[in-house]
């Protein structure tokens, strides 16, 4: 039996998307991922560096995201080691409040994980305010917050919604406040211009002395300690053992006020991640390469995620949008199926593509491609029906094969319709694929996301401005397509 098009065609994305998540073809490369903010990125890179120093190719994927992302990656094998915090494991990750160091480490084994014994400092969470404000409206701990209905709370969105965070921490304080999510970065920013009263804190934010905040007492000790440590997969300890070792020896070395400064060296001092990290380890600093040679290797990796995920869509789509011309009843279907996909959050479907192609650029092909399929679709079932019925009788009269009116008559004179589709699909997809930077995907959303943690409005630009520019390449390019491939005799009839 024949295999069927669809199938070699969903065989052959899974294919490509598991040998791009994976890495099939590379050799071994230990991974390290970190969170979306600089402490962690700053103990990936630490980590990173530690590995080196043992002679292992360690690669640091960076900005993955939050907690959930870094667990499941590790989980599956994407990463071989992530920063955490006990507190999050416990009452987050392992729904286990109130439990030892010894009983997370039972826990962990049974999953396949370790950690190393703490750092030397706890980064527990807490709330924060302008020392101004508290001072006028004599706030000093959060249970006082319950006094004042009206702040304005802003709260960074993985806090939102975690099992230690604010929906047990308002209920706990009785609080009647309405928090809305953001940033983290951004949060502190919305505190210093005064459109946010209320924000969460890490308790070693460079920022807090920065600004001048005042932490709120947590005298109902909701908070459970956050002592950092490294998760590391179990197999890691016989595959790199040296390394383990050297991270679990690691223990105590960093305290509160050290890592404070590092975190200030990055946020403030705008250094680098991996400077500060190789100056603790005493190392020499990668090179970290000028700000050409990065927008070169960012605009390579867009261009893949662009190029590939579009060429997936192209050979579902194509097939799709001219069954729906032919098939009114089941073209209504088609087109109904992928308008629905397209009103999908872009965020969600990456996040969702990451149980099926792991961390990277397979899941985030994956995604552009479903939000590639509506405008090539739509737009190839829109020029084929659009062509005039008489002229499609005519080319039955003359005896024309089915497949030849298809692609001597139709497909031609639809070719304008169909190049809009795909150009549009193109451009939509070099801005999307700005979010796969979230998942480990690269492009221009790496200095993107980098510049807003930062604040750091070079770096924004640096990811915006090329991403802009190659939405206007691209857009060029296929205008450039249309007039090659459009028959000289259409387009005297168009201009006419």
């Amino acid at each position: 039996m024949p295999v069927r098009p669809a199938a070699a065609v969903a065989a052959c994305l899974c294919l490509l998307l598991s040998c791009a998540s994976h890495g099939v073809f590379a050799g071994e490369t230990l991974r390290v991922g970190s969170k979306n903010f600089t402490e962690s990125v700053i103990l990936g890179e630490i980590a990173a560096g530690v590995g080196r120093q043992q002679g292992h190719a360690v690669e640091h994927r960076r900005q993955l995201g939050g907690t959930r992302i870094l667990w499941r990656a590790l989980e599956e094998g994407d990463i071989d080691l992530y920063p955490e915090y006990t507190g999050t494991l416990a009452q987050e990750l392992l729904q286990m409040p109130g439990a030892d160091e010894d009983a997370l480490v039972d826990a962990l084994a049974t999953r396949g994980l370790r950690m190393t014994a703490p750092l030397g400092f706890d980064n527990t969470y807490a709330l924060g305010m302008r020392a101004d404000r508290a001072l006028e409206l004599q706030v000093d701990s959060i249970s006082d917050l319950a006094a004042h209905p009206g702040l304005r709370i802003g709260l960074s969105n993985e806090f939102m919604q975690r099992a230690d965070g604010w929906p047990g921490l308002s209920a706990t304080y009785g609080l009647p406040q309405a928090a809305n999510g953001l940033d983290h970065d951004l949060a502190y920013r919305g505190l210093e211009s005064g459109a946010i009263d209320v924000i969460d804190l890490y308790s070693t934010d460079a920022e807090i002395a920065h600004y001048g905040l005042v932490v709120l007492d947590d005298d109902r000790r909701y908070f459970p300690s956050y002592q950092a440590v490294y998760l590391y997969r179990e197999d890691l300890s016989m595959r790199a053992p040296d390394w383990t070792a050297a991270l679990d020896a690691m223990a105590g070395r960093i305290d509160a006020a050290t890592m404070r400064g590092l975190n200030a060296r990055v946020k403030l001092g705008r250094e680098t991640e991996a400077r500060v990290a190789a100056d603790w380890l005493g190392v020499e600093a990668p090179r970290a390469g000028g700000r050409m040679e990065r927008i070169a290797r960012r605009s390579l990796e867009h261009l893949q995620l662009v190029a590939v995920s579009l060429a997936l869509a192209l050979l579902v789509a194509l097939p799709l949008g001219v069954v729906a011309a032919r098939r009114p009843r089941l073209g209504q279907f088609v087109l109904s199926l992928t308008g629905l996909l397209q009103t999908l959050p872009s965020l969600a479907v990456f996040v969702f593509m990451i149980p099926l192609f792991g961390i990277g650029a397979g899941p985030a092909i994956a995604a552009l491609f479903l939000y590639s399929l509506l405008p090539i679709v739509r737009n190839t079932h829109a020029g084929l029906t659009g062509i005039p019925r008489d002229l499609r009788e005519t080319a039955a009269a003359i005896g024309l094969p089915s497949r030849t009116r298809l692609w001597r008559v139709e497909l031609p004179i639809a070719l304008g319709t169909i190049l809009a589709g795909i150009k549009t699909a193109a451009v939509i997809n070099v801005g999307t694929a700005t979010l796969g930077a979230l998942i480990g995907a690269g492009g221009y959303g790496q200095p993107i996301l980098t510049g807003i943690r930062l604040d750091d409005i070079g770096m924004i630009l640096e990811g915006a401005i090329p991403a802009a520019l190659l939405a206007l390449a691209v857009q060029g390019l296929f205008e450039a397509i249309e007039r090659r491939l459009t028959p000289r005799g259409l387009r005297i009839a168009a201009r006419q």
